[in-house]
């Protein structure tokens, strides 16, 4: 962690909040010696009134104080000033107790007893945090004042449950409280963690992200958390790793339900107190200031019963639990996601001079039937595969869509009412669900009868007119019709 130079430390105002005078004053003495602005309240209904009245960039406050309880302490605080770090000291440490005041905004508790370096390290790590807060304020209005108040990070979607997820992504994104995303491979869970990020008071500095799944066990240790020189073969000078590089900003941990039992535990000690041993060290190397988001495609409650992710771990970094839907689910958004892939890659691959392929409902319809089991990085793949094929201006029709495949669910079954959800409106459930059986039963009809429409026609029980009506709506015709009688 960068040095903390004695003009930043007195620039900072703290509050230490404790009924116990010898642990109120002596973590003020050490404060004060540390350079730092040190108040000190013994009461509860004096810490309110102060709270209320005086900003502070830290605040220690003990979580069992008699007359006004910690956690309303805490609430009254943040209410006041939301950018004020709370740390809370608690001598009974719970699981519970400790989430629920991580929940409720606290940056970080302190268990009794505690030494004086331990309080150090914290503060320091604090400091650092307010600091990081005010290069990332800055940059942020500067950002506003060039750009008038847009957003770094295009999220895009408009069924009620991804925006749950947005909306809850941007009330966590001010705090430091860790984020654990879960969404089929896909779905946008990186998206997420950019756009809590840049919209973080780390955001001045790196997102970094490190996919466990990626790398063998020995090689995320070393990337992970640095090694030393002459640490193992090929070793030949010393490196930080990702906690270090990502000092001060975000790491974000993709498939951490991948990861080894033994760099779970070597990770949440960085986690609770922020100490970094390289591998193949003995000492301390680096102290860091990191927010935790963690990603999987799985349902990490499994992993914690199967016994492949610590469960000390797991409610560590899932303070707050954002879950992103799968495209499936949220229908309504595929002609806004198309509509924005088709102009991005359009300009990148044919230049923003030629004219834009223009969508079609039809083709929209047969978009919105496919299960998309890879999402919404399946339809990019796509749209930019579509991009290099189409014509200039030219309508895309169902028939220009690569690999769509028959509109079947999760298991290979073909579309059925039990797959309704209940995220889009009454109507739009229903077109689309139509427009999937027409499809279904068009494709397998004319394929039965081999391409022959009288045939066809009349074991639908329709005329031709009708069934020709039917399969140009879904840009079948020249596709499967190949003969009559």
């Amino acid at each position: 962690m960068p040095q903390l130079t004695a003009e930043m430390k007195a620039s900072l105002r703290l509050l230490v909040v404790d009924d116990e005078r010898t642990l109120r004053e002596s973590c003020a003495s050490v404060l004060e010696y540390e350079g730092y602005q040190v108040s000190v309240c013994s009461r509860g209904d004096e810490a309110r009134e102060t709270l209320k009245r005086k900003k502070f960039d830290v605040v220690l406050l003990d979580l069992y104080m008699p007359e006004v309880p910690g956690m309303k302490l805490l609430r009254t605080c943040l209410e006041a000033h939301p950018d004020t770090i709370v740390i809370v000291i608690t001598g009974n440490p719970t699981v519970d107790s400790s989430l629920e005041a991580l929940r409720a905004g606290a940056w970080d508790y302190l268990p009794k007893p505690f030494s004086a370096t331990h309080l150090q390290i914290l503060l320091g790590r604090a400091a650092h945090a307010v600091m990081v807060a005010r290069e990332s304020h800055a940059l942020q209005a500067d950002f506003a004042r060039e750009h008038g108040n847009s957003e770094r990070v295009t999220v895009l979607g408009a069924a009620p449950g991804f925006r749950r997820a947005v909306d809850l992504a941007r009330r966590v994104a001010p705090t430091d409280a860790s984020v654990f995303i879960t969404g089929e491979s896909g779905s946008g869970k990186e998206l997420i963690a950019q756009f809590i990020h840049h919209h973080s008071r780390r955001s001045s500095r790196p997102l970094v992200a490190v996919n466990c799944a990626a790398l063998p066990e020995a090689l995320l240790e070393s990337e992970m958390f640095g090694h030393c020189k002459g640490a193992f073969t090929g070793a030949v000078r010393d490196k930080p790793g990702l906690l270090e590089a990502a000092n001060g900003g975000t790491l974000l941990l993709d498939e951490l339900v991948e990861m080894s039992k033994p760099i779970q535990a070597k990770l949440l000690r960085v986690i609770q107190d922020g100490v970094v041993r390289r591998v193949g060290s003995e000492t301390t190397d680096a102290v860091v200031n990191v927010r935790f988001i963690a990603a999987t495609n799985c349902n990490p409650e499994d992993a914690v019963k199967a016994g492949t992710l610590r469960e000390d771990l797991y409610y560590r970094l899932r303070v707050v639990p954002i879950h992103v839907p799968p495209l499936r689910e949220r229908p309504g958004d595929v002609r806004l996601l198309v509509q924005h892939f088709l102009g991005q890659y359009w300009v990148r691959h044919r230049g923003p001079g030629t004219p834009l392929p223009q969508l079609t409902d039809a083709a929209v319809r047969s978009l919105r039937a496919r299960a998309w089991k890879g999402n919404v990085r399946e339809l990019e793949n796509v749209i930019e595969h579509m991009v290099v094929m189409l014509e200039p201006g030219a309508p895309i029709r169902p028939e220009d869509i690569p690999a769509l495949g028959e509109p079947v669910g999760e298991e290979g079954r073909p579309f059925l009412p039990s797959e309704v959800t209940t995220e889009e409106p009454y109507y739009a459930a229903r077109d689309r669900l139509v427009a999937a059986f027409e499809l279904h039963y068009l494709k397998q009809l004319v394929t039965e009868a081999g391409g022959n429409m009288s045939r066809a026609a009349r074991t639908a029980g329709v005329d031709r007119t009708t069934l020709y009506r039917l399969m140009e709506r879904h840009g079948l015709h020249r596709k499967l019709a190949t003969s009559e009688e």
